[in-house]
């Protein structure tokens, strides 16, 4: 290969690496964020209640499923 395309090439990889890079730091603030919020809502007043109406509501919409479902039904 010529010289011109071996740099062409090894300056490609050089920025998907920090194309790579950011993206994993990006995850990481991500993630950091996601728990710090999930903290933050745990400690409101009313966070098991709500949790309790999440899981009966999944029940729900799961039971509706599976009778969809049995009944030949395509499910959303």
């Amino acid at each position: 290969m010529k010289e011109k395309t071996l740099i062409e090439m090894s300056n490609k990889v050089k920025a998907l690496t920090n194309v790579a890079q950011h993206l994993l730091n990006e995850v990481a603030n991500i993630r950091e964020l996601s728990v710090g919020t999930l903290e933050t809502i745990k400690k409101m007043p009313d966070y098991n209640e709500a949790i309790e109406a999440l899981k009966k509501d999944l029940v729900e919409k799961s039971s509706k499923t599976k009778e969809a479902n049995a009944d030949g039904k395509v499910s959303k």
